[in-house]
């Protein structure tokens, strides 16, 4: 698979590429360089999510860096979207007909079929269906924060001519096993066709580079829409609805969204890469060395991980933390995709700290043998409070907070109303305790609502 792209050998004398790129960064204080670079295999989702890409009439297509994830398949380049307008409201029906974009590649490499037997766009034209393609996978928070409007869009428009394909392309290996999905899908409640491209076969077809991403073809076959990321979601039911009218589809009687999706937390200063939204971090060493190999920031601030390889090793947590980075203590193991609890433990010795800036805080994680598991969390040295609980967090009798860990996926952790930082540390006795990334989010108000009943007591 394309994506596994990172050189395995371990020899390969990163300790020295690290002190210079970790330190470097650091000692930068006052200046852009604050911000720790990105890496190209990885982006700061969710840090300051905004609407993103629209190709409205005689627009371009642009997208927030903060509302996409860039691929690692595209390892070799290093391009991003610049930051797009944010709407102000939701825009009449386009009264010209949405620009071209390009021809539309047909599906390939397609694996399993949830809710849908398998079809080609070319039969979707030719019974005068116009296709939205979502690319997406399962524990991306900028993906699960675009469903709310796909389930609508669907229920709104599958009888009046629109066919969603959700095409489900990997984050992650576990991503990849047909259950895992299926169970996902049932869980978002999404009734519209998912098809896995698990070898990125769709994913290279369309040249796509980021999850979210969307596109939009008429029933001539043509790409008429692009939107890369969250947010303007009334730019997008409106192009939606001139497609459907264009092909001689009737939505009279249908009530267009004026929606455009959340809004950013206005106290954030973007000048600060040291008290700004949090990057995304990721616990594997393919993305942490990955970065050190383009010259960018890793994601965990200790040497010794960059050391060896699938290894366990005894870690000293610093004290001192610094944004946009992973911390740890007692024995883990760094693997390709993860980080791994390496012991069993009694009273919650080991953990990961991170200190962070944001309105959210989520972590996808998995009990590595399939075994549910218990972690706890603790926000600036007690127990997560209800006022920032997020939907997962749970309390024992005496008070303390933990996430119950019984599958491969996305958690919400941390959920308050306002951007602010703290310090939040992941334990567990269990030496199955799988940590992938953690994921933030600075809208005003808190993490969306994602849930399909209205309610985010399960986490979805």
């Amino acid at each position: 698979m394309t994506r596994r792209w990172f050189n395995r050998n371990p020899h390969i004398g990163l300790t020295g590429v690290f002190l210079a790129v970790v330190f470097a960064a650091a000692a930068c204080s006052g200046t852009a360089s604050d911000t720790p670079a990105t890496p190209i295999s990885a982006a700061p989702t969710g840090t300051s999510p905004q609407p993103a890409a629209t190709l409205l009439p005689n627009a371009t297509a642009t997208a927030s860096p903060s509302t996409v994830v860039p691929a690692e398949p595209a390892p070799t380049s290093t391009s991003r979207p610049a930051n797009a307008a944010v709407p102000t409201g939701a825009p009449p029906l386009p009264t010209a007909v949405p620009v071209k974009v390009g021809d539309a590649p047909e599906l390939e490499d397609t694996g399993n079929w949830i809710n849908s037997e398998p079809f080609t766009l070319d039969e979707q034209r030719e019974r005068g269906n116009v296709v939205l393609i979502d690319f997406w996978t399962y524990t991306c928070v900028n993906c699960i924060r675009t469903l709310p409007f796909l389930r609508e869009w669907h229920s709104k428009y599958a009888d009046r001519g629109l066919v969603i394909l959700g095409v489900h392309t990997p984050e992650f290996e576990f991503e990849e096993i047909l259950e895992n999905v299926q169970d996902a899908v049932a869980e978002f409640e999404l009734e519209y066709a998912v098809v896995q491209d698990n070898d990125f076969g769709t994913w290279n077809a369309f040249s796509n580079r980021f999850w979210p991403a969307k596109y939009l073809i008429d029933v001539q076959g043509d790409i008429r829409y692009e939107h890369f990321g969250e947010g303007g979601y009334d730019e997008t039911e409106a192009q939606i609805r001139a497609l459907l009218v264009e092909a001689g589809h009737e939505i009279s009687g249908i009530s267009a969204g004026t929606d455009p999706g959340p809004q950013v937390d206005s106290s954030i200063d973007r000048s600060s890469g040291a008290n700004g939204p949090t990057r995304e971090l990721y616990a594997g060493y393919k993305r942490n060395i990955g970065a050190l190999q383009s010259q960018n920031t890793p994601y965990v601030h200790h040497v010794e991980y960059y050391d060896a390889l699938d290894a366990d090793t005894r870690y000293s947590d610093p004290g001192d933390h610094d944004n946009h980075f992973l911390y740890l203590e007692g024995l883990w193991r760094n693997e390709a995709e993860n980080l791994l609890h390496a012991r069993e433990t009694s009273e919650y010795d080991d953990y990961i700290a991170l200190k962070f800036y944001g309105t959210s805080v989520n972590a996808v994680m998995a009990p590595a043998n399939g075994t549910p598991l218990r972690v706890k969390v603790t926000i600036d040295g007690g127990p997560v409070g209800a006022d920032q609980a997020g939907a997962n967090i749970v309390h024992d009798a005496d008070g303390s907070s933990f996430v119950e860990v019984d599958s491969s996926r996305m958690y919400f952790v941390v959920n308050q109303d306002r951007f602010s930082g703290g310090e939040l540390t992941l334990s567990s006795n269990s030496a199955e305790f799988a940590l992938f990334a953690f994921t933030f989010g600075a809208y005003e108000g808190g993490e969306p609502d994602v849930s399909p009943n209205g309610s985010a007591d399960d986490g979805y």
